[in-house]
């Protein structure tokens, strides 16, 4: 699965940042519709190779190691005149570029790789060090959270700078690779600025709670929002304060986690749910749902020792999981989805590594193989692993997280290779929130901070530290008794996806807003997004589009298996007028451009052309379901009653990948539906051409008279022609010698 990710980024992406596993090519900032924040995490650093260097060794690819590493410092150049989000290029690439060169120093000491390697990649970690550093130049010591690599931070060319606030997570993930490359330079300017980063957060916590907002002003400290809870925005701050004492050894961020984790224990968990509370009102709850990123929290129980809660809502996680198929953003404390999208996030992989680490458990060995085989019945594409559109629908995003190789594949791995399988002990190793590997022995490098903890350390809560599992769990019904009743929770819930409705815009998501074609038209239902499942050679299902409803024709989510057929592009393009090609539409579903009239009339148009459905293509070049509202075509302000074959929207990015298809191999087939059906390879026994359904007389070619002739029926029914470049005109032959 690795090398079907890696090999496909490397064949068509690199040196981009990320793989469009759709489209087949690598997305460049800029050059694709912007994503808004999403896309500060791309600073055309060729991102996903760094952020997948430790993940090579851990896997055993030394050769392919060495070999990336060589790339790395060839091409990769980090001065660019580019703004990026300092807390991702901080996990991703700085963590990237000290995860790369703690695995080179290791296999150089072995006397096995990397021979030749000396401390580039820890060269250009430190030139990073200091292209983040402007951002930390303000009174309070909390970054801004942009800065371009080129400018820095402040001046106009810099176009960043004017920015007031800033996430807890953003501001409070920062030490852990500060004072790596620190400690591996003897530079102390980085660990200085990040414990600095800290101090002025825990200064600001809610002193009556002890819980910090999601987001703060980085000048004046002033919570701007107030909400607290253990996933988004907030999440890796714990994370980091629990592993910067781990790494380093200074009691004082222990002391911080235990005082932090008490609170959160007292008003946001409530197993097995963990739910955000406002940080001056701990008893209230700030929201009915909850974020995918606390998944990770079950892990960080792991290494806290706290296993009963950590088993309780990992076993809601994994019941959640396997409702949807995937962990959806977001989903309510009954276990509907809220956000529909997953962009393969790996924090649930890593919580039941943690786990099975814990207790030894096989049943955490049955959860990460639920994940493998999810991962490839609906993520997997041609060109990659795509991220979930909609996990209700099935459908896909033209999108492969640097983070899917970076972490996702390290935690599946170890959490089922023996120890003879791993190239060395990960014990001697902690996991940064990116799951990039920095040594343990830092610790007792020189340490540079100007204060450490000193007092005593307050013992009262390290009860749960360092758990003996043998002791924990001396009846082996033990933590099955604790998952059953939570199963039993989620399996009475109502599988049900809500409908789609307005948020407030705080919850940064835009949810589908219902588009009229006419403004006397009388508001109707909204209607949740559609399937479109390319089920041909070579895609065989594993592309799904996201598709806006119609408000008229069949209601696909009525039909148990949905409208399979070939497309065809209609002519005229428009589907305004009578169909000039009626004979070849007929029994095939028609491709359509938006415009020039109304959505009714190219249905109507199509339906008496004796196509059994349509797809309409936006016009807006450009456009996408990645960054606008899914589009619900109106009716034409009439009875649309005689309209009874289903009608689907694409916009104009995912439209193209059905053209380019269609270009492509000429014969495609697609599937229609409220929701993607199974997905998979042919049988190898199957005939690939047995199950293509009768369509209008086209053309054939005989070799032997050098004719071009028409038949009807199924292809395969058509006599035997050999095999030979045949005329132009000749699609059918084309169709065959693909099969062939």
């Amino acid at each position: 699965m690795f090398d079907h990710a890696y090999q496909n980024y490397m064949d068509h992406a690199y040196p981009a940042d990320e793989l469009m596993p759709l489209t087949c090519r690598g997305r460049v900032r800029g050059l694709e519709p912007s994503r808004g924040d999403v896309d500060d995490a791309l600073g055309k650093f060729s991102l996903t190779l760094i952020d997948t260097l430790d993940t090579l060794v851990v896997l055993n690819k030394t050769v392919e190691f060495e070999a990336a590493v060589r790339r790395v410092l060839k091409d990769v150049k980090l001065d660019n005149d580019i703004v990026v989000s300092v807390f991702e290029t901080n996990i991703r690439v700085l963590g990237g570029l000290l995860g790369g060169h703690s695995m080179a120093i290791m296999l150089k000491k072995r006397g096995e790789r990397m021979l030749w390697y000396q401390d580039e990649l820890l060269h250009m970690a430190k030139e990073l060090g200091h292209r983040l550093l402007p951002a930390f130049n303000t009174s309070s010591g909390l970054p801004y959270p942009r800065v371009n690599l080129k400018h820095g931070v402040g001046g106009p060319e810099s176009r960043t700078g004017t920015e007031t606030d800033t996430c807890t997570a953003c501001a409070g993930t920062i030490i852990l690779e500060f004072a790596a490359l620190s400690r591996f330079t003897g530079d102390p300017v980085f660990e200085v600025h990040a414990r600095r980063a800290l101090d002025f957060l825990w200064e600001k916590r809610q002193r009556n709670s002890n819980l910090v907002g999601t987001t703060i002003n980085i000048h004046s400290g002033e919570w701007v929002r107030r909400d607290s809870g253990v996933g988004a925005g907030i999440d890796s701050y714990y994370e980091y304060l629990l592993k910067a004492y781990v790494l380093l050894g200074d009691d004082l961020f222990l002391q911080r986690f235990n005082i932090h984790y008490a609170s959160i224990m007292k008003y946001i968990s409530q197993p097995p749910l963990l739910l955000d509370v406002h940080i001056h009102k701990p008893l209230l709850p700030a929201r009915t749902w909850m974020d995918s990123l606390l998944a990770f929290f079950p892990g960080l129980q792991v290494l806290k020792g706290d296993i009963r809660p950590a088993i309780e809502t990992h076993e809601m996680l994994y019941q959640v999981t396997k409702k949807h198929n995937f962990l959806p953003e977001a989903f309510t404390t009954d276990f509907r989805v809220h956000w529909a999208q997953h962009p393969l996030r790996p924090e649930f992989a890593e919580s039941t590594y943690f786990l099975y680490k814990a207790t030894g458990d096989p049943y955490y060995l049955e959860v990460g193989r639920t994940v493998l085989d999810n991962l490839n019945r609906y993520a997997r594409v041609p060109c990659g692993f795509a991220a979930m559109k909609d996990v209700r629908t099935g459908s896909h995003e033209d999108r492969m997280d640097s983070f899917f190789l970076a972490e996702m594949f390290k935690y599946l791995f170890l959490l089922f290779a023996d120890t003879e399988d791993l190239p060395f002990d990960v014990e001697d190793y902690i996991f940064t929130t990116e799951a990039h590997l920095l040594p343990l022995s830092l610790s007792v490098a020189p340490s540079s901070a100007a204060t450490l903890g000193n007092g005593e350390v307050d013992d009262t809560n390290f009860d749960w530290t360092c758990p003996n599992t043998r002791l924990l769990f001396p009846d082996p019904a033990y933590p099955r008794n604790l998952r059953d009743p939570i199963r039993s929770a989620v399996d009475k819930s109502c599988p049900r996806p809500l409908p789609y409705r307005a948020v407030a815009a705080e919850d940064g998501m835009r949810f589908m807003q219902e588009m009229m074609e006419l403004s006397s038209q009388q508001q109707k239902e909204q209607l949740p997004p559609r399937a479109i499942q390319i089920v041909s050679h070579p895609y065989f299902g594993r592309v799904v589009l996201t598709a806006g409803p119609a408000q008229f024709g069949t209601d696909l989510s009525k039909s148990s298996t949905g409208v399979r057929g070939f497309v065809t592009v209609a002519e005229p393009y428009s589907g305004c007028s009578e169909l000039t090609n009626g004979d070849f539409v007929q029994g095939r579903i028609a491709l359509l451009q938006r415009g020039q009239c109304m959505f009714a009339e190219k249905a109507r148009h199509i339906q008496r052309a004796g196509a059994i459905g349509g797809i309409v293509i936006d016009d807006n070049e450009g456009s996408s379901s990645d960054t606008a509202p899914l589009f619900q075509m109106a009716g034409d302000g009439r009875s649309t009653d005689d309209v009874h074959v289903p009608i689907l929207f694409l916009f104009h990015k995912e439209g193209n990948i059905l053209l380019r298809a269609l270009k492509e191999y000429r014969e495609v087939e697609v599937l229609l539906s409220d929701k993607a059906r199974d997905r998979g390879e042919p049988p190898p026994s199957a005939d690939p051409l047995a199950s293509v359904p009768p369509a209008a007389p086209r053309c054939y070619y005989d070799q032997t008279s050098d004719n071009v002739g028409e038949q009807s029926g199924t292809l395969a029914q058509l006599p035997a022609r050999p095999i030979t470049p045949p005329p132009a005109c000749c699609t059918l032959f084309l169709s065959l010698s693909r099969s062939c």
